[in-house]
């Protein structure tokens, strides 16, 4: 099969198509024929060596969905023929930019049958962070109000659809270009992230305070969730462009009782359930919006694009 490899952590020009084995299927495995694998900031960092990947060479890509051609003895609930998507491939086994995949069976799950598997493909990291975030983590509840930080990005994306999906008022921030296609994902309201009177506007759309934040530059904005938090909001924090965080002042957190909690995806106990749960809102209540797509040849392109382009949802690799 062809897959794309890299043989040594470097800048992009260290991935490379190559003709590799096809994976043999474990007894707690899936081999998915692959028909998108989902491009994220993640698959980037194992490529530079920032995160460590299961060993060299090594196929990145964290998300895939396609057809399961074959299943394991020991797999149940999954059947040759079926939809599935899966996430956290390439941290400890390979990944997902290749024409087959072998998953395990705690971290892939099945699909309605007419799902669109190349916007699926981009689903995997997205939709279980939002998910994990939002339900898992803050608990968030129909009569609150939830501001989501980059709504127009792929994590932020599928946050607004899960919110809403919950009853919640979404409050959402993006660039201008973007707020039509945000609210038409849910978003109650969506905002200008560079509007000065910011703050204000989360505000008055919340009724006085936000109940929960999803925030995924905390290194920005971290001071700005505690002046627009509710008393006893939730901020979840999936990420920062600058490792050094923290309140500018500390009085606004301490005066509400502000509950913070950091995660990362890769945590989640059960990325099958996380995967199935979200299945349950496939097509009605959620789906991934395709940006662009590449080729395998691309992956170098696609890698570069998810870190210094703009654009609405998720890119993804059609192998």
């Amino acid at each position: 099969m062809r897959a794309v490899r890299f043989h040594e952590h470097g800048d992009e020009s260290v991935l490379q198509v190559e003709e590799v084995d096809r994976p043999e299927v474990d007894s707690d495995e899936v081999l998915v024929e692959v028909a998108s694998a989902g491009v994220n900031p993640v698959d980037t960092y194992f490529r530079e060596g920032s995160y460590e990947p299961y060993g060299l060479p090594a196929i990145p890509g964290v998300d895939a969905a396609g057809t399961a051609v074959e299943v394991g003895d020991a797999v149940g609930g999954i059947e040759e023929g079926d939809a599935v998507y899966a996430t956290g491939l390439s941290s400890t086994i390979p990944g997902g930019y290749a024409e087959f995949v072998a998953v395990p069976d705690d971290r892939i799950a099945v699909l309605p049958d007419d799902a669109d598997l190349v916007a699926a493909g981009g689903a995997g990291v997205a939709a279980v962070t939002a998910w994990r975030a939002l339900i898992q983590h803050a608990n968030l509840r129909p009569a609150e109000s939830v501001l989501i930080h980059g709504g127009s990005g792929g994590v932020g994306h599928a946050a607004v659809q899960v919110a809403a999906a919950t009853g919640a008022t979404v409050i959402a921030t993006a660039a201008p270009e973007y707020h039509d296609a945000v609210a038409d994902l849910g978003a109650d309201a969506v905002l200008d992230y560079d509007r000065d009177d910011l703050a204000d506007a989360v505000t008055e759309v919340a009724g006085g305070g936000v109940n929960v934040v999803l925030d995924h530059r905390l290194d920005e904005y971290l001071g700005f969730d505690a002046e627009v938090a509710a008393q006893s909001a939730r901020v979840v924090g999936i990420g920062e462009n600058d490792p050094e965080i923290g309140f500018p002042v500390s009085a606004a957190a301490r005066g509400k009782d502000l509950n913070l909690q950091l995660m990362s995806m890769f945590n989640t106990p059960s990325l099958a359930d996380a995967l199935n749960d979200l299945a349950s809102l496939w097509g009605d209540d959620l789906t991934i919006e395709v940006a662009r797509s590449y080729d395998l040849e691309e992956a170098a392109a696609a890698q570069s694009d998810v870190m210094t382009d703009s654009f609405l949802g998720k890119l993804v690799i059609e192998p």
